[in-house]
């Protein structure tokens, strides 16, 4: 099969023939119709963060296509089913992070495109019990991003307690943003997208955000308290100087949900402020199967909207460029 392998941190991705992999006892294997391509794909073929993954390697987290092998002891799916294989690969289904809803948090969880192989391939095997079920008429290059961006910014929202009335400012409006700000809606919320290209904010408006602000000429903080402040921020873009910025703009009693990975790993905020105001800050992983269940469910009754280019597999390092260069309204998805 062929498939894009990081070889090396410093090197470009090799497109290349592999050999197709077999499903072991307990998982299936997936023809890929499409995979989105995901930042964090960057970042572990970059080797980016503290903990890197071990070249070579598949990436690729938000792989969508037909289960045609299945592994022994495989009931929970059938041949010909349509699945998505997200983030999290594998937990131990045992803990008291996975009896208790937070599966993500596992400590011997197994990450898709990082641990094991992913979704930039023809072909990629998985674990049965972790992949998610497509509903009929979801088109599979519409289910792709919804498998990382919809479900990590679907989680944000929840954890950020949006209710009805709220303003919720999304600092960072892309292939995560667009999605952000319609869940943000989608419970109720009054948005604010803030963003440093116009064309990126003019998609906000067409998505129905209440507000935009260009923060490339405007001050974010101050635009957002003349509104009266956030009532949640949810940080999408990974530098830690809009992180400050979404902080500063929260009203008394804000929540600063925290999504991108700056590469220092760092931030600066202010104690007196968060503790005066009774701001809490929370980090937000991803999401599990039930969510990711939720954000098909709400795709296919018609309640988002998937903005996405369509590219080769073949691409995928100009790809990578483009996405760098922000040169990407929302989402790349590789069609093998």
């Amino acid at each position: 099969m062929r498939a894009a392998v990081v070889t090396g941190f410093d090197q470009a991705l090799e497109v290349k023939d592999v050999p197709t992999p077999e499903p072991a006892a307990g998982q299936v294997r997936v023809r890929i119709e499409a995979s989105g391509l995901c930042h964090t794909d960057i970042h572990a073929a970059r080797g980016d963060w503290p903990v890197k993954p071990t070249p070579p390697f598949i990436p690729g987290h938000e792989g969508v296509g037909i289960v045609e092998q299945l592994g022994a002891d495989v009931t929970a799916h059938a041949i010909g089913d349509r699945v998505a294989i997200p983030w999290l690969g594998h937990a131990c289904g045992t803990c008291e992070y996975c009896v208790t809803g937070w599966e993500t948090l596992c400590e011997a969880q197994l990450n898709t495109g990082y641990a094991v192989d992913g979704g930039h391939a023809e072909y990629a095997v998985a674990d049965a019990r972790y992949v998610v079920a497509v509903p009929t008429g979801i088109d599979p290059a519409e289910a792709a991003p919804l498998t990382c961006a919809g479900v990590t910014t679907y989680k944000a929202i929840k954890v950020g307690g949006v209710t009805p009335g709220d303003r919720v400012a999304i600092f960072g409006i892309g292939g995560l943003g667009h999605l952000a700000l319609q869940y943000a809606q989608i419970f109720g919320g009054e948005t604010i997208a803030v963003d440093v290209t116009e064309e990126k904010l003019a998609l906000a408006k067409s998505l129905g955000a209440a507000h935009v602000v260009n923060a490339a000429t405007t001050d974010p903080v101050a635009a957002i308290e003349a509104l009266g402040g956030a009532d949640v921020a949810v940080v999408l873009a990974a530098d830690p100087r809009v992180i400050e910025q979404a902080h500063a703009s929260l009203r008394r009693g804000g929540r600063l949900v925290l999504v991108s990975l700056p590469k220092d790993n760092a931030m600066s905020l202010p104690i007196f402020q968060t503790v005066l105001k009774g701001i809490r800050v929370i980090g937000s992983i991803v999401g599990t199967r039930a969510d990711l269940a939720e954000v098909f469910r709400l795709h296919a009754a018609g309640r988002t909207q998937v903005l996405y280019e369509a590219r080769r597999l073949d691409d995928i390092n100009a790809s990578i460029g483009d996405v760098l260069a922000s040169r990407v309204p929302a989402r790349l998805v590789l069609m093998p």
